[in-house]
C-alpha cells in the first residue's frame, strides 16, 4: 500500500501518514490544524512485513484503510531522562 508522510513543523517528530497525496480530506479539521503547517517528507510503500522506526506497520496499513490517515506520535520521554529512540 501507498502512504504519503508529512511532518508537522510545530511539534518535533510528529508525523502524519496519508492514502493519497496531499489529499488531507478524511484527516478531522482539528487534528489538521493543530498539525500545520505541515512538510512533505516521502512516499512510502507499506507491507505488513516491513519495518517502520516506530510503528507496526500493519497498525498503520489498518489505519490507512478504515480512516484513511495515521498518526505517528512523537516519542514518550519519561522524567528525568533524554528522548527514547
Amino acid at each position: 500500500m501507498q502512504c504519503f508522510i508529512y511532518k508537522s513543523l510545530k511539534k518535533d517528530e510528529l508525523y502524519l501518514y496519508l492514502d493519497k497525496k496531499d489529499d488531507f480530506t478524511e484527516v478531522p479539521d482539528t487534528l489538521f490544524k493543530s498539525m500545520s503547517p505541515m512538510q512533505y517528507v516521502m512516499e512510502l510503500e507499506l507491507t505488513a512485513d516491513r519495518k517502520l522506526a516506530r510503528e507496526d506497520s500493519e497498525t498503520v496499513i489498518e489505519s490507512l484503510k478504515a480512516k484513511g490517515f495515521f498518526v505517528q506520535m512523537p516519542p514518550t520521554l519519561l522524567p528525568g531522562s533524554e528522548k527514547i529512540q
